[in-house]
C-alpha cells in the first residue's frame, strides 16, 4: 500500500477498511497521552503514534499509539512481535471497531497490552488490558481524569 492514500487504511483478513482522519479533540488526546507515556516508558522501549503493525498475512492496523520493544527502528510497518502495548482512542465514526473488533484482533496477534482511551469523557477515560490466554482482561481504568498502572512499567497519566 502506498504512504500516503489520504485516509486511515488497514487491511483485515483480506478487505481494506478505510476511516476519516481524526478530528480535533482525537487529535490532541493522541498528542498529550503519547507525549505522557513516552515520558514514562523506560528506554527499552519507544513510544510511536500512529504506525503500521503487521498481525499476519492479511491484517494491518494502525493503532493511535504503539509502544515497542524495538526502539530506533526505522520501518514502513513494525510485526506484531514488535508491539508491547496498543493504544486506541474511540472515535465517533468508528465506535464498535475501536471498542470490539480491533480488541479482538490485537488479542488474536498476541499483543499483551490494549489501552482503550475514551475521548467523549471529560476528561477522557481510559481502560488497561492485559492479554490473558486468547482475551483481555481488565488490569485498571482511569479514576477521576487519572490512570495509575505498574505492569508493563510504571505510570502516572493525567488524561486530557
Amino acid at each position: 500500500m502506498p504512504e500516503e492514500i489520504g485516509p486511515r487504511v488497514e487491511l483485515i483478513d483480506g478487505a481494506l477498511v478505510l476511516s476519516p482522519g481524526p478530528g480535533g479533540r482525537h487529535q490532541r488526546v493522541l498528542l498529550r497521552l503519547a507525549v505522557a507515556l513516552d515520558k514514562c516508558a523506560p528506554e527499552h522501549l519507544e513510544v510511536l503514534p500512529v504506525v503500521n503493525v503487521v498481525l499476519g498475512p492479511e491484517r494491518l492496523l494502525i493503532p493511535d499509539i504503539a509502544v515497542t520493544t524495538c526502539p530506533g527502528r526505522d520501518a514502513l510497518c513494525l510485526e506484531v512481535a514488535d508491539l508491547l502495548m496498543a493504544v486506541e482512542i474511540i472515535s465517533p465514526s468508528s465506535r464498535t471497531y475501536d471498542m470490539a473488533q480491533k480488541r479482538v484482533l490485537y488479542a488474536d496477534s498476541g499483543i499483551r497490552y490494549y489501552l482503550l482511551v475514551d475521548p467523549n469523557d471529560r476528561p477522557s477515560s481510559a481502560v488497561l488490558f492485559r492479554l490473558d490466554g486468547d482475551e483481555y482482561v481488565e488490569v485498571t481504568s482511569s479514576k477521576v481524569g487519572r490512570l495509575r498502572f505498574d505492569e508493563p512499567f510504571l505510570a502516572d497519566l493525567e488524561l486530557p
